[in-house]
């Protein structure tokens, strides 16, 4: 009873990397109003994707974040490439959704803390 305990992941859904320290493109997601809520971001060299809440857009921008990372989970599950996950969430959601990809918002970052400092206002 005195031994630490072990951890040893056997298995997980398959999930896209959470980081990269390379170029990332990126899109701005926003709600009915259309407030900036934070941003969509992949990059398909390191199998990477994820969801970057904008602090100003409070509770309703860092709670969209489930939706995102959701979106992201199946595209992986579907065996989906970063970019294509991301073109499939820019056509999945309109106006009439809780938030949705802004049309014409996709942008090259050449770094991930890019895209963390336009979130945070830096």
């Amino acid at each position: 009873m005195t031994e630490p305990l072990q951890w040893e992941e056997v298995d997980s859904p398959p999930r896209y990397a959470n980081s990269t320290d390379k170029p990332v493109e990126y899109a701005t997601v926003v709600d009915r109003e259309g407030t900036v809520l934070g941003y969509v971001w992949v990059n398909d060299e390191d199998d990477a994707a994820g969801w970057q809440y904008r602090r100003a857009g409070g509770d309703e921008a860092f709670n969209m974040g489930a939706l995102w990372t959701t979106e992201f989970h199946e595209a992986k599950e579907k065996g989906l490439a970063p970019s294509q996950a991301l073109q499939r969430m820019t056509r999945a959601y309109g106006p009439e959704d809780p938030s949705r990809v802004l049309p014409g918002s996709l942008r090259t970052a050449p770094t991930l803390q890019a895209v963390k400092d336009l979130a945070t206002g830096a």
